[in-house]
């Protein structure tokens, strides 16, 4: 069941306008296309955003809420910050007043799923479908380096032989290095250490994942995802400092 419009907060000389949740997810996906109703919830059983309820129990936002979410998410994604400090940094604006901007987008109109229209569909990777002729234009690789990508285990499909945006951005990337001289062939060490990594971060995100509980299996979704992040930095940070000698720094 959907949430009701938004209201007016009583109490106040001029009040507050109050979101439902769907609303909220429509002025955070402009910004934030990954964002979902099951990550908003997250972050409030995390104890990260804490709306009003009703009487009826549905979740009701308001402009601070709005902000303190941009917080969130954009400390994630630009800083790859696990939730752990950003609830510390929280904790410090809330002692000292210094709270999270509290910029005030227009409103964007939201379907009932909360889904915003004209939103790209990929803005989950795991939600786009490319079939084999869409991959290749849309990635610049050809049918042979597809091919190989594919015996290499680079690229893989989901039945019954859909490509997914993970794929897309592995194509293109692959594309990309081409241009510098790297083969499919140079690439197998690249999934050799993804492998590893899996295996690694699988012990880690396992427990989680195989409880019942939906808060446990979101926290599962966030850890892992926290964990990618953090990886990527790793790996780009010990690239840099292996090529400074090769640069002359």
């Amino acid at each position: 069941m959907s949430e009701p419009a938004a209201s007016a907060a009583p109490g106040s000389a001029r009040a507050q306008p109050l979101m439902s949740i769907g609303e909220v997810l429509a002025q955070l996906r402009v910004d934030f296309p990954d964002a979902t109703l099951s990550k908003l919830r997250f972050l409030e059983a995390e104890g990260l955003v804490e709306p009003q309820r009703t009487a009826a129990g549905y979740r009701k936002y308001s402009w601070d809420d709005v902000a303190r979410l941009r917080f969130v998410l954009t400390a994630q994604r630009d800083q790859y910050l696990p939730l752990r400090v950003i609830r510390e940094q929280l904790a410090v604006g809330d002692a000292t007043g210094e709270q999270p901007g509290r910029s005030r987008p227009a409103l964007v109109a939201v379907g009932p799923g909360g889904e915003v229209p004209g939103q790209p569909a990929e803005a989950e990777s795991s939600q786009v479908r490319l079939d084999r002729a869409e991959l290749v234009a849309r990635s610049g690789v050809d049918e042979a380096t597809l091919a190989e990508l594919e015996r290499l285990g680079v690229v893989v499909t989901d039945p019954p032989g859909w490509y997914d945006g993970d794929a897309l951005i592995i194509a293109q990337a692959v594309a990309g290095l081409a241009a510098y001289g790297l083969e499919p062939r140079h690439l197998r060490g690249y999934r050799l250490a993804a492998d590893r990594e899996v295996g690694l971060f699988a012990q880690l995100v396992t427990p989680l994942a195989r409880q019942s509980d939906p808060a446990a299996r979101a926290r599962a979704a966030e850890t892992a995802r926290e964990l990618v992040a953090l990886s990527q930095r790793l790996h780009a940070a010990l690239v840099r400092v292996g090529l400074r000698s090769t640069l002359g720094r």
